[in-house]
């Protein structure tokens, strides 16, 4: 059977695909305990039974929201992988952050999602979540910090966290921190990826030489 995720992600203009569109960016916003189902229908432009009968429950749409997402970032790490594959180390590293760093931009409510996720008090008890533990395998494995994907050890998982929080707070926090810094959006950007490639490229660089 087809879900209403699988139809929504087929068909992004039908009316499943708009509201999970705006879901995603009010969710990403708000979180799922600030967000109302009213809040969504008005931004869409429909009435709150459309959009019970399109996906149900709020649980149910921000189910979907982090599965779509989760969905996002694996095609998105496949697609950088493909990119750097064989490549130095080095060289991996900054064209890894420059792809991460453009696509989150792009997406800040991904990177919203996540953090309000793993550092808010009030989690959802959902029987769902971000597949992390999945993609820390695959980037550790990608940057050759383990052979087996399956046997990773806390430290490499922490040292791969540390890349993915250091990009995700530099979204999320990017209305807190251009205006302290005096940027506008485009220099932020660049400079964030200056800065994540003097802090992070060196560190690993030393760690696997």
């Amino acid at each position: 059977m087809v879900t209403p995720l699988e139809k929504a992600r087929k068909d992004p203009d039908s009316m499943k695909g708009k509201i999970l569109k705006e879901a995603r960016l009010i969710f990403g916003e708000y979180g799922f305990h600030g967000t109302t189902t009213r809040m969504i229908a008005k931004r869409v432009g429909i009435d709150i039974s459309t959009l019970y009968y399109h996906w149900g429950e709020k649980g149910d749409l921000y189910a979907a929201v982090i599965l779509d997402i989760t969905e996002d970032l694996r095609c998105k790490l496949e697609e950088v992988e493909q990119v750097i594959h064989g490549k130095p180390l080095t060289e991996r590293m900054e064209i890894a952050i420059d792809m991460m760093t453009d696509y989150l931009f792009e997406h800040p409510e991904i990177s919203n999602l996540i953090l309000l996720r793993y550092f808010n008090k009030t989690r959802t008890t959902a029987g769902f979540d971000f597949r992390v533990p999945e993609f820390i395998s695959d980037i550790a494995r990608s940057m050759n910090l383990c052979r087996d994907k399956k046997r990773i050890s806390s430290r490499v998982k922490m040292q791969v966290l540390a890349i993915m929080n250091a990009i995700h707070n530099f979204v999320s926090g990017e209305n807190f921190f251009r205006p302290m810094l005096g940027l506008e959006r485009d220099p932020y950007i660049r400079t964030t990826k200056e800065i994540l490639k003097f802090i992070l490229i060196p560190a690993f660089r030393d760690l696997t030489s």
